[in-house]
């Protein structure tokens, strides 16, 4: 079995919008790489994919993290398990990110909404920025400056997500708009439910917009730290997040009638801009 290209497999089918374990990623890093997308998307989907009820979900995430720490300890029979388990402890990398994302990906189970940015910054920081700063760690960055850095584009990268699946989310029954800013603009829930493209939520999904967009700004400060092809890899991932906001300024904050992707085209421009 050609573990790498099944792993590698995974990462392409779930993430459309941005490189992810791509070529530009050095071949001895891919693998490493590709079996982290692996445990993150796979506990994700336990989260978030088909009709389970969140009681199942819930036991599901349970047994994959008993799995998980089988696995550290030693006493798993999981192939993907034992893949991780050596990686985390030849490259001496900390379970807790680990945990943290298995936290957020429970968190999406029973938790519908946030009262305010600070609530969903929170859960950027368990549900995105481990990923981040797992890359770091491989490439042996360990700055200060570009932790933070990578949690801010982690996080812008997270936020985009959620403006992009605003419809899939609300049949979700979950709205990740802090309900304070709701409120602010004078939106409620119910014009979510019936996607009103109206001036107040596009006032809304606009401040949200410039947001992430400051965060991805405030980001970039992170590529000073990388170089070679790793560099190009992150800048391409920015970029891609970048135009998913572009494409929802160009149709006017409306994030109900066409949901915002990247083409082949746009990862062939991004990638050529992404060199220079």
């Amino acid at each position: 079995m050609n573990t790498e290209k099944n792993e590698r497999t995974l990462v392409k089918d779930h993430y459309e919008n941005f490189p992810v374990a791509s070529f530009l990623i050095p071949k001895y890093y891919r693998k490493d790489v590709s079996i982290v997308y692996w445990f993150a998307r796979t506990a994700d989907d336990l989260a978030d994919e088909g009709n389970d009820d969140p009681n199942k979900r819930l036991d599901e995430l349970n047994k994959f993290e008993n799995g998980f720490k089988k696995s550290l300890n030693g006493e798993s029979t999981n192939f993907h398990f034992i893949q991780l388990s050596k990686m985390i402890s030849d490259k001496k990398l900390p379970a807790k990110y680990f945990f943290d994302l298995l936290s957020a990906f429970r968190q999406d189970v029973v938790k519908k909404e946030y009262e305010d940015f600070n609530e969903v910054e929170i859960y950027c920081s368990r549900s995105a920025n481990p990923v981040g700063r797992i890359l770091l760690e491989l490439f042996d960055i360990n700055e200060k400056e570009a932790i933070i850095s990578s949690d801010k584009i982690c996080t812008a990268l997270q936020l985009t997500n959620f403006f992009q699946d605003t419809v899939i989310d609300l049949e979700k029954g979950r709205n990740y708009y802090p309900q304070n800013e709701l409120k602010k603009f004078e939106v409620t829930q119910k014009m979510f439910e019936l996607k009103e493209n109206n001036p107040n939520i596009k006032a809304l999904v606009k401040h949200n917009v410039e947001r992430a967009q400051s965060l991805f700004d405030e980001g970039k400060n992170l590529l000073k730290y990388l170089n070679g092809r790793f560099k190009i890899e992150i800048k391409w991932t920015i970029a891609g997040g970048e135009e998913i906001l572009n494409k929802i300024r160009k149709n006017d904050y409306d994030v109900f009638t066409n949901r915002p992707k990247l083409n082949k085209i746009d990862f062939i421009s991004l990638f050529i801009k992404s060199i220079f």
